[in-house]
């Protein structure tokens, strides 16, 4: 599913996307069984291993240092911890949620408070909720109930207040309160007249906003002296690659990532008392996709961009030893996580493709570095596979930035291809402005550890390659988007790597929208298909979207195509896999959330009843506590159980039995249990477990 503009909500440093980015992504989670003697050497890692909560993620310091936090589960929930940042072991939760588990946190400048965000069942109706981890008491912010907050801004010089955004007035708009940490209370600060997005400096006063034009481009305005002036034009052909990103502290300084004049988004300074403008960072292969923001200043220390893997490049001296020591400490990409106000001590992170997260303090004054921990112990020694990150040309001439995963057994000395082509798994994300990045990947790992060649694939229309490979993707839903994933497809098969045979398609939002396409499309092409939350109408698509989405319009009437016009609705029905469902002739797995507020429910029951009224096979699973993705990690594990069983019957790639991973999840299954083998024992199973 398209998600909207990009919001840079204001964080703690003043720059990152905050906890509301970090609260709607979700993202996707006995003792190894060992292989009979002869089978392949490697064992299977359990599901509950790969994809049940991790031990520790999202590591922060509090801005004065005194502590350390991070998310980590709580009698099988994820919940905030907190310990003296000198003793991480001491941690205790200062949360006690026993739902969905809370997804982002962040610390505010107020002493020993945080904040935090909560939506109920996968609605995306954000409450956001403070705590005073001195005393335990946690306090609701926000209304309880029918409305989206979102967590705008904080400034050092108001550590009692920060400002949220409420549709309560009216759905479509946010306005901005200034709300108290303490009480509760909150101010009208800004009633919305029809932004998008609105840009807050330190002394919360309302600096700049964008507004969308009819041809789906952006128009920034300044204030000043209570009045909007002009500040940018920005173009449809721009308008994903170009926006205001954020003030520094002085608020005379507006950062920009830009991709005006230039095919790829730079990283830009403009004076605001002169006029001036700067290139900071620019990489004439991809968008930059990351900053370094120095805690107090605001100002941007470094930048970095991504085509296959992250490249960063210093902006600040001040900082140049520091990266430069801790690019030596430890294997994988290197990520600063956390920094107190004095800047004298970070949380840095280190990514792997085959590997844990690992965490670690470090100290500046010492320049040292000292380990924490790793995000998922259970992971480190197990066989876990290599990313491969190679380049697929399309047909007609764009480079694909792709990863491929081999199971370990299979990965050759040297090169991509295996001794034999293997059974594949197209993964495809989701979005679909977004990309795939290397790293760890669970489904990646998993999927290789059963046998499978695993590839991802960034088609035109992902972000991050710059807007000319973005464009290349508008209106090109089910067309050439597609058509670039049918290239990767066979350029696995001419490659030696996927057995023509024993492919699947698979992908969530977006990427099921592409396996519908796949299935009906290009019916010959997969053995079979699983969607997760996809689109089957486009015209139903867009007719639902979330209210607050509403002033996004235009993006998809020029991106997507126009719901609004008969011939709009015509052009998307032609892109729609409902009008074509008869063509259907492979195996298909369908999951959805009753709650998703994105992709409805419609989206899947109405393709599912279609392909019930040609008497064609489909199996359907519904979590009435879900919304767009399955946060609860009982309800990932238990969806995975039942794909995983799916792909053995149809790909025959090796198989870890379902046993007891339904046990606590809410699966249902209205349609087709019986397709896939030993599906309706395991339903049996959970209810009578649910009957004791």
């Amino acid at each position: 599913m398209p998600t909207p503009l990009r919001r840079r909500y204001m964080s703690r440093s003043g720059w990152a996307p905050g906890l509301t980015m970090i609260a709607l992504l979700v993202f996707l989670f006995a003792v190894p069984q060992s292989l009979a003697a002869g089978d392949d050497p490697v064992p299977l890692i359990p599901r509950q291993v790969l994809f049940g909560n991790p031990d520790r993620t999202s590591v922060q310091l509090s801005p004065d240092g005194a502590y350390i936090s991070f998310l980590a589960p709580a009698d099988g929930v994820m919940n905030v911890w907190v310990a003296p940042s000198d003793d991480p072991d001491a941690a205790q939760p200062v949360t006690h949620d026993r739902g969905r588990g809370i997804m982002g946190y962040t610390w505010t400048y107020l002493q020993d408070y945080l904040i935090y965000m909560q939506d109920t069942g996968g609605d995306e109706n954000w409450k956001v909720y403070s705590v005073n981890v001195a005393t335990g008491e946690t306090r609701l912010l926000t209304p309880p109930e029918g409305v989206a907050a979102y967590i705008w801004h904080a400034s050092p010089k108001y550590p009692e207040e920060i400002v949220v955004g409420l549709n309560d007035r009216i759905p479509q708009l946010h306005d901005l309160y200034r709300v108290n940490l303490r009480t509760g209370e909150r101010e009208l600060l800004y009633e919305n007249e029809g932004f998008l997005h609105i840009i807050l400096d330190l002394d919360y006063n309302v600096r700049f906003a964008m507004t969308m034009t009819p041809d789906g481009g952006l128009l920034v305005l300044g204030r000043a002296d209570g009045q909007w002036y002009p500040f940018a034009v920005i173009s449809m052909d721009d308008s994903l690659t170009t926006s205001p990103a954020g003030l520094d502290a002085s608020g005379t300084k507006l950062y920009m990532v830009d991709s005006r004049e230039r095919d790829t988004a730079a990283l830009t300074v403009h004076d605001l008392e002169t006029g001036a403008v700067q290139v900071l960072y620019e990489d004439p292969r991809a968008d930059v996709d990351d900053v370094l923001v120095h805690p107090t200043e605001l100002t941007v220390q470094a930048a970095a961009s991504t085509y296959d893997r992250t490249t960063w490049q210093v902006l600040d001296e001040r900082i140049a030893a520091d990266l430069e020591y801790l690019a030596q400490v430890a294997d994988g990409e290197l990520h600063v996580v956390s920094r107190t106000l004095d800047d004298r001590t970070w949380v840095v992170a280190y990514t792997l493709d085959n590997g844990p997260v690992r965490y670690y303090r470090y100290d500046r004054d010492s320049r040292t570095a000292t380990f924490l921990f790793t995000n998922r112990p259970a992971l480190e020694g197990l066989p876990l596979a290599k990313m491969h990150p190679i380049i697929i040309p399309s047909r007609d001439g764009l480079n694909l930035v792709s990863y491929l995963t081999l199971p370990p057994w299979h990965e050759p000395e040297t090169g991509i291809r295996p001794e034999a082509p293997l059974p594949m798994v197209l993964e495809v994300h989701g979005g679909p402005w977004a990309r795939d990045y290397w790293g760890y990947n669970a489904v990646h790992q998993w999927l290789a550890n059963r046998g499978y060649a695993v590839l991802s694939v960034n088609f035109r229309g992902s972000t991050g390659f710059g807007k000319t490979f973005l464009n290349a993707g508008n209106r090109e839903w089910g067309a050439k988007m597609h058509d670039d994933l049918v290239d990767a497809v066979r350029w696995a098969v001419d490659n030696g790597i996927a057995d023509p045979d024993r492919i699947c398609i698979s992908g969530g939002s977006y990427g099921g929208y592409a396996t519908l396409v796949g299935l009906t499309f290009t019916p010959d092409l997969f053995a079979c298909g699983v969607d997760i939350v996809g689109p089957s109408n486009l015209v139903t698509l867009l007719e639902s979207i979330p209210p607050y989405w509403e002033p996004q319009v235009e993006l998809f009437a020029t991106r997507v195509g126009d719901h609004r016009t008969p011939e709009g609705r015509e052009f998307l029905l032609s892109r729609s896999p409902l009008t074509y469902v008869d063509r259907i002739q492979r195996p298909l797995l369908i999951g959805q959330g009753a709650n998703d507020p994105r992709v409805k429910q419609q989206e899947s029951e109405q393709i599912v009843a279609a392909m019930q009224a040609h008497g064609i096979p489909v199996t359907y699973v519904l979590y009435p506590d879900e919304g767009h993705g399955f946060v609860r990690p009982e309800n990932r594990i238990s969806f995975y159980a039942v794909q995983e069983a799916f792909l053995h019957q149809h790909l025959g790639g090796r198989f870890e039995p379902i046993g007891d991973d339904f046990a606590g999840s809410t699966i249902t299954v209205p349609v087709g249990a019986g397709e896939i083998e030993g599906l309706p024992e395991a339903l049996s199973r959970l209810e009578a477990l649910q009957s004791r």
